[in-house]
């Protein structure tokens, strides 16, 4: 679709979790001369329409299912423009640090249990109030099925943050390209349910503004709320956290042109497209009950109240009010008093695990694994193109 066109297409959202922005959309926080809001996928997207217009998308997702790690060649089965497309988008860009990738990989494994915590409670609940994204994702096929949608966004970044992300046995780089074929099959898709086209204010799906906002929600959002939480890093792990990042979304389409060049960067962009825009939405609001829901299908050690005044701990009170989540006062202050020791035990800076230690250390892990392949615990869940939208929509 030429951009020609889509700017004479009727209003169009954005759906699957790229997405970010309320109804009026702010100036970029950026010096280039293009705008990311009116850029995007044009050829993925054509390659995927036809895919999906000729029924081909049952063939497609057979033969990507046994495409899982970077250096496992394309599978047979493919059309052959879309694996021309794959092998050319199938490499990391040429500035591509390994050296900060490998420290990333580090990084992360040892600060593997806050990004747990704040990927999914904080990120994950952070979308179900950012207007457009769960208004999107409550009409796409994802929403009538939040669990299996859940276990596939999570592995998004546990693939991100595993030791070999970016190397030949890692398996980043293939589920990035999966993911972005996910994505411009649902641009093509979601413009046909009217019921989400009743509530849509964007004319272009997925643009890279949109994808960059949600970079927001999640990279920046953990790497400000690790500073604030008072988790030691140093400067080179900072640095390689946000390169991890930038080679992340490249890979998901973005142009080099938007990408931060650093954290600074990052928190200007994040303080105007993203935190003033966060809204409730009836959408959004069901989602997350949909989310938080989950959480009574396997033991995470905890009530229900301790999960959502951890919500409101990570997101805010605000945040809290508009999700309607009931107060737990005794288990409010119990993490007040009780989460700034035990990340300063996990750091070495206490000598003896303080009370609740076990309780917190749980509750990180079980969540986890909730999301890892629907609790069953596996080491990736597969990524498939869908062919509609939510059901009756």
């Amino acid at each position: 679709m030429s951009n020609l066109s889509r700017r004479n297409a009727l209003s169009l959202g954005v759906a699957l979790g790229l997405v970010g922005a309320a109804s009026v959309v702010p100036a970029w926080a950026s010096t280039t001369a293009t705008d990311p809001w009116w850029v995007w996928d044009d050829e993925v997207d054509r390659l995927m329409a036809g895919v999906l217009d000729t029924g081909g998308v049952p063939a497609v997702n057979t033969a990507l299912r046994s495409w899982v790690d970077n250096a496992d060649p394309l599978p047979a089965g493919l059309p052959a423009d879309v694996a021309a497309w794959l092998q050319g988008a199938n490499r990391l860009p040429s500035w591509a640090d390994p050296a900060k990738l490998r420290r990333a990989a580090d990084f992360n494994r040892r600060k593997d249990t806050y990004l747990f915590l704040l990927y999914g409670l904080g990120s994950g609940i952070m979308s179900t109030v950012i207007p457009r994204e769960a208004r999107s994702v409550y009409w796409s096929a994802g929403g009538a099925a939040m669990q299996d949608r859940a276990a596939k966004t999570f592995t998004f970044g546990y693939d991100l943050s595993e030791a070999r992300a970016f190397e030949p046995s890692g398996q980043f780089v293939v589920t990035a390209n999966k993911t972005r074929l996910v994505h411009a099959a649902v641009r093509h898709l979601l413009p046909q349910s009217p019921h989400w086209r009743a509530v849509a204010d964007e004319r272009v799906p997925i643009s890279n503004g949109d994808i960059l906002v949600t970079f927001h929600s999640l990279g920046t959002f953990v790497h400000r709320k690790l500073k604030e939480w008072h988790v030691p890093m140093s400067a080179a792990d900072e640095d390689a956290f946000l390169h991890q990042w930038q080679v992340a979304i490249h890979l998901l389409g973005v142009r080099d042109e938007f990408i931060p060049k650093t954290w600074a960067e990052a928190d200007t962009q994040s303080a105007q497209v993203l935190t003033p825009l966060l809204a409730p939405t009836p959408e959004g609001k069901e989602l997350a009950a949909d989310l938080l829901g989950l959480t009574a299908q396997i033991d995470l050690g905890v009530t229900r109240g301790f999960l959502n005044e951890f919500v409101r701990y990570v997101l805010s009170n605000e945040v809290g009010d508009w999700l309607g989540l009931p107060r737990d006062y005794a288990a409010a202050t119990l993490i007040r008093t009780g989460w700034p020791a035990y990340i300063a035990f996990r750091e070495g800076l206490l000598p003896i695990a303080p009370a609740g230690f076990y309780l917190f250390d749980q509750f990180i892990r079980a969540l986890a694994m909730l999301f890892l392949n629907k609790g069953t615990s596996s080491t990736s869940t597969p990524i498939t193109i869908p062919t509609g939208n939510r059901p009756g929509a």
